[in-house]
């Protein structure tokens, strides 16, 4: 048998590396590796311009394994190209407690991965992102004489990923947007967890994406065509008025004798017996975790390569600055996640005596007042942006060739909508926001979840946030979204009262999406008008809860209360008050918020030894408990809403000020 080439020997490296660190796991996804290697290598190895001794380098190319579960193909890529955040003992824990190897690509605990993927189809959503966020950089900071942001988005995605329907909500807009630097690499290896594709998935994806307004190449051979892989990339490369989809064709766990080309090899490892009889088939000689000096030496090439690629980027970047120090100034601060000095002195404020608005309207002001100050933001809504008043005044829409501007029109896409915003977050530079109706929150959860999980600083906007909103009926009415919400980690929840809450709670947020840890946020405002109320101010959204308004002495209930019923929770107060009795009235905008604050402050507003309280929100109870107790109550809403005019509705279902008074007299006995 002839001696392997060079090539064969680095891609090789890739699939058993792969093979030997889920052998090792006894758990993982060899196949997508050992087929996807010569892609990925001719990828990283011809094309990829990135710095494996600074991976956080702006210029950088972004990759993305869409198809998560085979991450130890982008593990390997890291080690093998000279990352520090993946050594060789770092491979040999694949899926071990406290790995930088875990069991999807987590971007937050390895250096090099740029977003984390694992439910399919997030990647090449969030791909999408990042070639928005690319392309909106570039045409804000490039100069005619100098070129500073440049780079390119590859991901690889698999049959999974197509099938799910966030790739074609997120594919679609990207080929409307003609995003020229996405270039995608569809892994059609035809097996997925059940077998063949030909049970379920039939259709012809490229003329899919042809619809969709991609540019489609088709590798026949993408086992051993490494020229026809080079080629196709390289084409995709030279055509920049819309995103590229290179369909390549490879056999699963390619290599293996017995499970090759089969489900087999999809999810489980090869076992000890199948592992022997692939390194003999593919005449590997080397003992697991152990590499050919050759295929090694190559693949530290990078190294340099990328050392060359960031100084010659670095003189090109001298140059703008001595011309251009303005733009650089502002550049380096997007980068940096500083925001403007004294950007939150533009938030507005309100007393009792200004008029009362919906809290999206507040929303709406909110965001213009600090779009001037805050130049790092830019978003949009799902065909929704006169609904939920998120269009930015004084720039115009984000379209093919009009990338400067700052407003996102979606359309139509909730979830992949979420998931580009988190893209857009996690480049850098920039912070997203993204607006539906709050009930549709479910039809982008998996979204949001991710936020939370790969700390990307999105600000999510929801409107028309209980059963208030009226007519359109339950179907639109958010029973039970808050709840759900919740109990998400590491999502701020808020839900303003008025005015002053709205901006506190934008406030916060747009400060954590610059944090140590960044933390998304979803802000839920209302449809109906609300007063502005006394007591409210931006600093105390900050603390999660707050006394809005207290009797003298030890209250003898509490009424506690959340967007629009704090003002029901407010006036009902003062009727007790008048009958003679102790009152406190407690906002609580942010659940997440209060908890992090010291049990004395949180003893200070909701103290033990008073356990009538009164909750009152339009929403379920669903874990109000906590804050309840075991003398306590709610005004909650058990089932679903119904089609009325939003005022009737609220009286049917007990949201007045009369009900709460007696429901608060009915608990003081």
């Amino acid at each position: 048998m002839p001696a392997a080439t060079l090539s064969e020997l680095c891609i090789n490296s890739i699939r058993f590396l792969a093979i030997d660190a889920v052998e090792k796991a006894k758990s993982g996804h060899p196949g997508l590796p050992m087929g996807a290697a010569p892609m990925a290598f001719v990828l990283w190895d011809q094309f990829m311009r990135f710095n494996p001794k600074n991976p956080a380098w702006c210029n950088r190319d972004r990759f993305v394994l869409s198809a998560g579960h085979g991450c130890m193909l982008q593990y390997a890529l890291l080690h093998l190209t000279g990352y520090d955040s993946v050594t060789i003992d770092d491979i040999k824990q694949f899926r071990q407690w406290e790995s930088k190897t875990p069991g999807h690509p987590e971007n937050f605990m390895t250096s090099g991965v740029e977003v984390t993927t694992g439910p399919l189809g997030q990647g090449i959503a969030n791909g999408v992102g990042l070639a928005m966020a690319e392309a909106h950089l570039a045409a804000r900071f490039n100069q005619p004489d100098a070129t500073i942001v440049d780079h390119y988005t590859y991901v690889i995605l698999g049959d999974g990923c197509n099938m799910e329907g966030i790739s074609g909500e997120a594919c679609s807009l990207a080929g409307h947007l003609g995003l020229g630097k996405l270039i995608a690499l569809y892994d059609d290896n035809h097996i997925s967890i059940d077998g063949s594709t030909d049970v379920s998935f039939t259709e012809d994806v490229s003329k899919r994406f042809e619809a969709y307004g991609w540019h489609v190449l088709h590798v026949a051979d993408g086992n051993t065509d490494l020229e026809g892989i080079a080629r196709a990339i390289a084409e995709a490369k030279s055509v920049t008025d819309k995103p590229s989809m290179i369909k390549v064709t490879t056999t699963i766990g390619y290599g293996s004798p017995n499970k090759g080309n089969t489900a087999d090899v999809h999810g489980a490892a090869l076992g000890a017996s199948e592992v022997e009889l692939t390194r003999k088939n593919l005449s590997w000689e080397f003992p697991p975790f152990e590499l050919p000096p050759d295929a090694l030496a190559h693949f530290r090439k990078a190294v340099d390569r990328g050392a060359s690629a960031e100084a010659e980027w670095n003189e090109v970047y001298a140059t703008y600055k001595s011309k251009y120090p303005t733009e650089a100034a502002q550049f380096e601060a997007f980068l940096s996640g500083v925001l403007p000095e004294g950007w939150e002195k533009s938030l507005p404020t309100y007393t009792p005596a200004d008029k009362g608005l919906a809290t999206r309207k507040h929303s709406e002001i909110t965001l213009n007042a600090i779009a001037g100050s805050v130049p790092q933001l830019l978003g949009g809504s799902a065909d929704l942006t006169h609904s939920n008043y998120t269009q930015l005044k004084g720039t115009g829409d984000f379209q093919k060739g009009q990338y400067v501007n700052r407003n996102l029109k979606f359309g139509v896409r909730e979830h992949g909508m979420g998931a580009i915003c988190n893209g857009i977050a996690l480049h850098g530079g920039l912070i997203p926001y993204c607006a539906t109706f709050l009930v549709f929150a479910d039809y982008m959860r998996g979204a949001i979840r991710l936020s939370a999980l790969a700390e990307a600083g999105v600000i999510y906007v929801m409107t028309h946030d209980s059963i208030a909103l009226g007519e359109d009926g339950p179907t639109h009415q958010p029973v039970e979204t808050l709840a759900s919400l919740r109990a998400i980690p590491d999502l701020l929840v808020f839900r303003p009262a008025d005015g002053n809450e709205t901006s506190g709670a934008y406030k916060v947020a747009i400060e954590n999406t610059v944090a140590a840890k960044k933390r998304p946020s979803l802000l839920a405002f209302s449809r109906q008008n609300l007063p502005n109320l006394e007591g409210t101010t931006i600093e105390k959204v900050a603390t999660g809860g707050y006394i809005l308004s207290d009797s003298e002495g030890t209250p003898e209930i509490i009424l506690i209360g959340t967007g629009g019923e704090l003002y029901l929770c407010a006036e009902a107060a003062k009727q007790l008050r008048e009958a003679g009795k102790k009152v406190r009235v407690v906002s609580l905008p942010c659940w997440e918020l209060f908890e992090e604050q010291d049990a004395a402050y949180k003893e200070s507003v909701l103290p033990k030894a008073v356990t009538k309280r009164l909750v009152v929100e339009a929403a379920s109870d669903f874990g109000w408990h906590r804050y309840i107790g075991d003398g306590g109550d709610m005004i909650a809403i058990e089932g679903f809403g119904a089609s009325a005019p939003g005022n009737v509705i609220l009286e049917k279902y007990g949201y007045t000020v009369d009900n709460v008074v007696a429901r608060a007299k009915a608990l003081l006995g």
